[in-house]
Order: structure tokens, then sequence, then C-alpha cells
């Protein structure tokens, strides 16, 4: 298990560093061309509106058509501060990698309206009350490996290259020695059958959240490993617990607000920026939202059970 493991950690990190390495290069080249400036200008205002510089949309952009770790590539390559990188963990906590986890909800029965409403909604909402209630974080960010310290700048397109390679290289051994083990431990839960434990387990978290018991599986196989990861476990588990339309969407809902809880998380670390602020924020809001929709979709269920009841008895 820890050999099989540690192989597709070694396989996870090459796809993953197959996606930071040339967009962290290319991202430091644009840098110094007129490009990015031009976007940021286009830009500043909205992003103004969430506490952040202009080109801070180059990551958001990049996390949310790709993935997290090409956010994270993005990002390595910006001066910014502890509250601005916070800013930006968060969003792409909630609203990353859209197109191909959108696709995973539609298959397993969501529409795709609704994942997207509600994770570029978090995204946005979450940013703007940061902004608007922490005064902190006004230092610069640490970028774990990779240095922030004033160095001499590149005065040739080689140098400007070599740059970019430097700080690729050293944001993904920093990333694998993160990976590797994760993968490690994923190996580990699916041979030994932990997920089913993991359900077990969940089934008084998912009566509080107001959902039935069978969604457990489902729930526990998106907090281990994700939304796209996960997709096969998820769906699977969708056709042999007969789970239902409203539960389903539920899950969901949850899901899109908080899912690999661990990997997503932990992959921050190399940004320099508190992470268990991060965690709390997004359980904390995926339990308050799906608390409140199965609220709100308990009460129109009533309710219509009533005008059901009162229409047959009118007609009486």
């Amino acid at each position: 298990m820890l050999k099989r493991g540690f192989l597709v950690g070694l396989k996870t990190t090459w796809t993953l560093g197959k996606i930071i390495f040339p967009i962290t290069l290319i991202v430091t080249i644009l840098g110094y061309t007129p490009l990015l400036g031009w976007l940021a200008d286009w830009l500043a205002p909205l992003m103004r509106f969430i506490g952040l510089p202009g080109e801070a949309a180059i990551p958001l952009v990049l996390g949310n058509v790709l993935n997290l770790y090409a956010g994270i590539g993005a990002i390595l390559t910006l001066d910014l501060t502890v509250k601005e990188v916070f800013i930006l963990a968060v969003m792409l906590s909630f609203s990353h990698n859209l197109f191909v986890e959108s696709a995973v909800a539609t298959k397993v029965g969501i529409r795709m309206s609704v994942v997207l409403a509600v994770r570029v909604g978090l995204a946005l909402f979450s940013a703007f009350m940061i902004n608007l209630f922490w005064s902190g974080g006004g230092e610069q960010a640490q970028y774990g490996f990779v240095s922030t310290t004033p160095s001499a700048e590149p005065t040739t397109w080689l140098g400007i290259a070599w740059s970019g390679v430097e700080s690729a290289t050293l944001g993904i051994l920093q990333l694998a020695m993160i990976v590797i083990p994760l993968m490690i431990f994923v190996q580990i839960a699916k041979e030994m059958n932990w997920l089913q434990v993991m359900s077990r387990w969940m089934a008084p978290f998912t009566r509080l959240l107001g959902i039935r018991e069978n969604t457990s599986t489902t729930l526990a196989s998106g907090l281990a490993f994700g939304l796209a990861y996960g997709a096969g476990v998820m769906i699977q588990a969708v056709k042999e617990d007969n789970v239902s339309k409203k539960d389903l969407y539920l899950v969901f809902i949850f899901l899109v607000a908080c899912h690999a809880v661990v990997e997503d998380t932990l992959i921050f670390i190399p940004l320099g920026i508190p992470i268990w602020p991060l965690l709390i924020i997004r359980l904390v809001t995926a339990i308050v939202l799906t608390m409140a929709v199965a609220f709100i979709w308990n009460r129109l269920e009533k309710d219509q059970q009533v005008n059901r009841k009162e229409a047959t008895t009118y007609e009486h």
C-alpha cells in the first residue's frame, strides 16, 4: 500500500507539476511585459471592491479555469500581503476547477447553474467580508521556499526565464512534500475501506445538516477526495444508496463549499497564510449554508403539503 501510494503521489506530483511549471514560468515572463499591467488596470476597480490589486485577477482566473495548483503557481509570482493572499486562498477554496467539478456535479444529477452560483457567490461574498472585517495581515507574504527578499532584477530575457524556472521548481518541490504523503494516506484509506467507517461516523453529522443517513458515503467521499477525485465513489453511492434529489442537492451544496478538506487546505501552506482560519471558514460556511437551505426546503415542502390538504378538503 505504501509503495502504491508513493507511486500515486509521484504521478500526482508530475501531473500537477506539468500545470504549475509552465504557468509559473509564463506568468513570470508576462510580468515583464505590458500585458499584465493592462489586465490589472482594467480589473482594478472590481478587485479593489474585494481588497485585492488588479493583478490578483490572474490567479483567480487560472484557479477557476484550471485548478488550485494553477492559481497557486500564479500567486507565487506576485508580491502580495498576507491579507491579500488569504483572501485569494479563501476565494479559490470555494471556487476552483469550475469546468471539471461542475461537469462532475451534472453527472450525479445536479444543475450546473446551481453549482456555479453557489461557488462563485461564496467566493465573492467571503472576499468582501474578509476585506471588510479583517484589519490585519498588512505584512508581506512569505512563500515558503520561494524567496521574497529584494534581489537584482534580471536584465535579459534569459535571466527572466531563469527566474521563472527557479520559482516554479521550488514551488513544485514544496507541493510534492505535501502531495506525496497525502496520496499515501488516500491509498491506504481506499484499500482499508476506511471510507465506510467514515460514513458510519458521519451519520449523526448528516442528521444535523438535515440530510438522511444514506448520504453519508457520498459526503465522506467528497470530503476526503474532492468533487473531481471522488466522483466515481459519489456516483456509485448515489446509485446504490438511493439518495433522493433533495438530499443530493443538500450534500452537494455542502461539498461545493467544503470538499477535499485536508488536501485543499494543506496545499496553501507554502503561501505562508494562517491555515486554521481557512479551514474553519470553509467548514462553518458549509454547515450554516446547508442547514439554512435544508430548513427553507423543509418549510416549503410542509407548506405545499398543507396547501394540497386544504385543496383536497375544499374539493370534498
